[in-house]
C-alpha cells in the first residue's frame, strides 16, 4: 500500500518575457502556477500542478492546503478514483467546477505521477499506451501583435519544428480578423494546418458570420467562438457556420463535456487537464469523445497532456502553449517534425527547478 505521508502546495507568479494578449483576458504579463507535491511512506514523490491566467490561482493553493491535503492524508495513494470522489465531495458545495476542479486537478495529477513512478513506467504507458509521437501545434497568444510580428512568430514556430499553429482572433471588427488570417494563410501556404481562437469573444450571430467569412482560409478549426455556457448557441454555430469548432478549455466537469458533445456543439473537444479535475477526468472525457466519434485535442499543460494524448486513439493535436514553464523544468517537451514526443522517464517526467521557481513564490 502506498500510504500518503505528506502533501505540500506552493503558489508562484511567473512573469512573461513577452506580454501576451487575447480577446477576453486582455494583456497577460504573467501566469500563476500552483504545485502539489505528495510523498508516500516509501519516500516516492508525485508532482502535480495547475495554473491560471493573470489571477485566481491563490484560491487553488488555499483549497489544496486547507481542504484537500487533510482529506487525503494517510490514505492509500493507489485508490485514485476513491480519492478523487473524496476531494470532489469535499469541495462540492462550494463550487462544482472552476477553482474546485483546478485544485483537485493538481492533486490528482500528483497521484497519477506517484503511481507511475512506483510502477517505474512513463505515464502514457501506465494509461494504456497508443503512440508516443503526438501531432502538435504552436498556440500563439498574439491578438495584439502587429502583422509583421505575427508572421515573424510563425517563422520562429516553424524553425522550432512545428508543422501546425494557431493564432488569435476577436478584434473589434471582423474585417480586421479576416485580413490577418488571410495574411497568415498566404504566408504559410494553402496546406499548412492553421487554427484560430476567439477566446469566447463573439455572440452566436457574430460567430456564425465569422465562420462564414473565414471559410476560404481553410482552417482546421475555430476555437471558443462564444461563451461555454451556451450549448444551444454552439449547436447553431456548428450547424450554420459550417466550420469545425473546438471548445472545452473553460468546461470544468465531465458533465459539461457530456452536454456539449451530446448536443452536437463541438467538433474537437478540448479539455485542459489542469482545470477539468485532472487525469482521472481527462481520461473519461477522452473516452466520451471516442464514443461520440470525435477527435480529441487539448489546452495548455503540454508536458503533462502529451502523455494523455499518447494514450488516446482518438487524439488529434496537442496544444503547445506560450507560457515559459520550460525554463523551470529539467527536460522540456521535445518536438520532432511536428510531433511531440512523450518521454520514457517514469511518471510524467517533469522535474521542476524548485530553486529557480522560489524567486517567484508568493506562498
Amino acid at each position: 500500500m502506498a500510504r500518503i505521508e505528506s502533501v505540500q502546495s506552493a503558489f508562484y507568479q511567473i512573469p512573461l518575457d513577452t506580454v501576451l494578449s487575447d480577446s477576453t483576458h486582455g494583456t497577460i504579463p504573467h501566469f500563476e502556477l500552483v504545485t502539489a507535491r505528495l510523498r508516500d511512506a516509501d519516500g516516492v514523490e508525485g508532482i502535480g500542478y495547475t495554473y491560471a491566467v493573470n489571477s485566481g490561482a491563490a484560491a487553488f493553493h488555499a483549497l489544496i492546503a486547507g481542504y484537500l491535503a487533510p482529506a487525503i492524508m494517510g490514505e492509500d495513494a493507489d485508490r485514485i478514483e476513491q480519492l478523487w470522489q473524496r476531494m470532489w465531495w469535499k469541495l462540492h458545495y462550494g463550487g462544482r467546477g472552476g477553482h474546485a476542479t483546478s485544485a483537485i486537478a493538481a492533486v490528482d495529477i500528483a497521484l497519477w505521477d506517484l503511481k507511475a513512478r512506483r510502477a517505474k513506467l512513463p505515464l502514457w504507458r501506465l494509461l494504456g499506451g497508443f503512440d508516443p509521437h503526438v501531432p502538435c501545434y504552436a498556440g500563439g497568444i498574439d491578438l495584439d501583435f502587429s502583422i509583421e510580428d505575427l508572421l515573424k512568430q510563425a517563422d520562429g514556430f516553424q524553425a522550432a519544428g512545428f508543422r501546425a499553429m494557431k493564432m488569435k482572433v476577436g478584434r473589434p471588427h471582423l474585417r480586421q480578423d479576416v485580413a490577418r488570417v488571410e495574411r497568415m494563410r498566404a504566408h504559410l501556404g494553402e496546406d499548412f494546418p492553421l487554427m484560430v481562437d476567439a477566446n469566447m469573444r463573439w455572440t452566436v450571430d457574430e460567430a456564425v458570420r465569422a465562420c462564414r467569412a473565414l471559410a476560404p482560409c481553410n482552417l482546421v478549426w475555430i476555437e471558443e467562438p462564444t461563451i461555454p455556457d451556451d450549448v444551444e448557441g454552439h449547436v447553431r454555430i456548428v450547424r450554420e457556420g459550417g466550420a469545425p469548432i473546438a471548445t472545452g478549455e473553460n468546461l470544468h466537469t465531465l458533465y459539461e463535456f457530456r452536454a456539449m458533445m451530446a448536443a452536437g456543439g463541438v467538433t474537437y473537444p478540448e479539455p485542459d487537464v489542469t482545470n477539468c479535475g485532472g487525469i482521472t477526468i481527462f481520461r473519461k472525457i477522452a473516452a466520451l469523445a471516442e464514443a461520440h466519434n470525435l477527435p480529441l485535442t487539448s489546452h495548455g499543460a503540454h508536458d503533462l497532456t502529451v502523455h494523455l494524448l499518447a494514450a488516446a486513439p482518438n487524439r488529434s493535436y496537442l496544444e503547445v502553449h506560450g507560457f515559459p514553464i520550460n525554463r523551470y523544468v529539467a527536460e522540456p517537451l521535445r518536438i520532432e517534425n511536428g510531433l511531440a514526443v512523450a518521454p520514457e522517464r517514469p511518471g510524467h517526467g517533469i522535474a521542476f527547478d524548485w530553486a529557480g521557481l522560489e524567486q517567484h513564490r508568493i506562498t
